[in-house]
């Protein structure tokens, strides 16, 4: 009646194995290390630039416990912290000599110290929220008028040059705020240039009135297209966030909308605020130049000679100088999308560029009268500028052309990133700023995990207590709550925050509940009458129902949490749903796997440790055990 098939042992035994090895690296610490990324968009951290920092530490005669390169940053583990400082300075000397114009970023951080072969298995430990570990956090205000002022100057430009393709005369085009105005003589024109706008400009709607002699027609950005218009530049703002912030090394960073005009930014582990706040605000702008071809320039880009007047040196990622004109042809301003693919002829990488009518007519104009020559196109960050790329012409451009040549399938997805995203979408401002220390945030993980120690130690000494041997069996199934709990965490890489040690502590007084109900179900049936192993099955099987209702309803309301809460109530949110059903898994199969280990093979069993089972009709109560 109560015994386990082999299996369902088997399911226990690997469930707890699973859990103890992932919940391991938690218990291993921190130590302190070093990571190195790149600052400027346009150089790579390689093994190349791997080997460079294991020659530089070398050289210092600094030992690092572990070097690793882990997708575009490399990160030197070391023993203590002094060898840390020491390490940050020697490997920023080699890497960038000069000061003023850093090549990478050199950052302290922290790693697990978690070996190799739990590394090897995925089992990392979780990571801690800004309120744990210290860090700075931002919310920042995106000018969604100026997105809108932005797109509306370039539909004005669109609008022109459709008119002059359509010959449609008019009396000057001209923006006023976020509208745009046109002139026109009679109401024919009128008619030709409202069917022309709803035709080809679906976000746009009009309103005409008589101006005189004349007739004003004035168009604005409809609703629906303005509120698209402000949610694709936060959306850009962000994922340009999201590329800067990497270069500071953060494990977690915690970079989401808020409200329809805002983005909170958290950066777990950094303290330097200047420098949070100077990658933050960062401005990366493209040029598109003529590259000057002549004898002169020639030399020049071979150091061989001086710089033609009127042209300036740059250079490519591969160090190699390209001598351009000084004119800028276009600016990144005119481009409006960059998606990388490959070209119909022979299935090499490109980039397919677009950009608005203005910009589309400067390149037909330029290209016509410079085919077979150099174009180069220009990142400029911190005011220093670098050659993208610098692609031959071959033909007659327009609103839409490509970039192709010999470039890779990572280089032309990279390069259609930098050109879509280097710079904001929109202007932001840091309206609120908050720096919370690293002691601040040792104390805080002190007191959340005495909350849960304590409240564990309390929950299990009172259940001993009053269920006796029944209660020590709830004590090890909580114990195997909280280790599955961290298990799935650690597993989902899940950010630990103060709330989300709040709602652990909660989980534990939660799942408590359910062996109350089974342990008060197998006194009721040994009041009852029915014999100790009878009560073990009734009252396991008719506490089920009670107890999946009841975690259901919490779990509903946890979900409810999760889908409308954010930040610090999501936290709670996440760790509460895990939690609730980890705690069915515990409470139901694994205690009665032990209580079925501990009685089920007894076959004349007379009596079960479960405390004092009291007996209404009798005159007293009798002890179970």
């Amino acid at each position: 009646m109560n015994r386990y098939p082999a299996w369902k042992y088997a399911i226990i035994v690997v469930a707890l194995l699973i859990a103890a090895l992932y919940t391991l690296p938690n218990f291993f610490g921190e130590a302190p290390a070093v990571q190195v990324s790149s600052s400027k968009s346009t150089i790579k951290v390689d093994s190349t630039t791997l080997a460079k920092v294991e020659q530089a530490l070398k050289d210092a005669s600094i030992a690092a416990d572990a070097i690793t390169l882990e997708g575009s940053s490399i990160k030197a583990r070391f023993g203590d912290t002094d060898t840390q400082l020491k390490a940050k300075d020697a490997i920023q000397k080699a890497l960038s000599p000069d000061a003023n114009d850093p090549a990478y970023v050199v950052a302290l951080n922290l790693l697990s110290r978690s070996p190799a072969w739990l590394t090897s298995l995925h089992a990392f430990p979780m990571y801690l929220g800004l309120d744990l570990r210290g860090g700075v956090h931002f919310m920042l205000q995106v000018d969604m008028q100026a997105a809108l002022t932005k797109r509306t100057e370039s539909l004005a430009g669109d609008i022109r040059l459709s008119l002059r393709e359509k010959n449609i005369r008019h009396g000057g085009i001209s923006r006023n705020g976020q509208t745009i105005e046109i002139r026109l003589r009679d109401s024919a024109t009128l008619a030709s240039t409202k069917a022309l706008i709803q035709d080809q400009f679906a976000d746009l709607q009009t309103v005409d009135a008589p101006d005189g002699a004349e007739y004003k027609l004035t168009a604005s950005i409809k609703p629906e297209a303005a509120r698209r218009i402000q949610d694709q530049a936060l959306k850009q703002n962000i994922v340009t966030l999201h590329n800067r912030i990497n270069e500071l090394g953060v494990a977690e960073p915690v970079i989401q909308q808020q409200g329809i005009d805002r983005i909170v930014v958290q950066l777990p582990g950094v303290q330097d605020t200047a420098k949070a706040k100077d990658i933050l605000g960062r401005t990366a702008t493209l040029e598109m130049r003529l590259v000057d071809d002549s004898a002169e320039a020639r030399a020049a880009a071979n150091n061989t000679g001086a710089v033609p007047f009127g042209d300036e040196r740059f250079f490519e990622r591969n160090g190699q100088a390209v001598i351009v004109k000084k004119q800028v042809i276009l600016t990144g301003e005119s481009l409006t999308d960059a998606q990388p693919g490959f070209d119909s002829q022979n299935q090499q990488p490109k980039v397919d560029l677009t950009v608005d009518a203005k910009g589309g007519r400067i390149m037909r104009d330029t290209s016509r009268e410079n085919i077979k020559k150099r174009m180069a196109i220009l990142l400029f960050e911190k005011g220093k500028g670098e050659v993208l790329t610098a692609p031959v012409i071959q033909g007659e451009l327009g609103n839409r052309f490509q970039i192709s040549g010999s470039m890779s399938v990572v280089e032309a997805n990279d390069l259609a990133l930098l050109l879509r995203a280097g710079s904001l979408a929109a202007p932001m401002e840091i309206i609120e700023e908050r720096t919370i220390g690293p002691t601040l945030g040792a104390d805080n993980i002190s007191k959340g995990f005495h909350s849960v120690s304590w409240g564990f130690v309390v929950i299990v000494a009172f259940m001993a207590a009053y269920y006796m041997l029944f209660g020590l069996f709830s004590g090890l199934a909580l114990a195997v709550n909280l280790l599955l709990l961290v298990a799935v965490l650690s597993m989902l890489q899940a950010t630990l925050t103060l709330p989300g040690m709040a709602a652990m502590a909660l989980a534990l007084g939660m799942a408590i509940d359910s062996n109350v109900l089974i342990n008060e179900r197998v006194r009721e049936e040994l009041r009852s009458g029915a014999s100790p192993q009878a009560a073990i099955h009734a009252g396991y099987e008719r506490a089920w129902a009670t107890i999946l209702d009841s975690n259901i309803s919490t779990l509903i309301a946890g979900l409810a949490l999760l889908a409308f809460g954010s930040g610090p109530v999501r936290g709670f949110a996440v760790v509460h749903c895990i939690g609730i059903l980890t705690s069915m898994f515990s409470a139901v199969f694994f205690s009665r796997g032990l209580v079925n280990l501990w009685y089920g093979r007894q076959k004349k069993l007379k009596s079960v440790s479960i405390g004092t089972v009291w007996r209404p009709a009798a005159s007293g109560a009798v002890a179970a055990k």
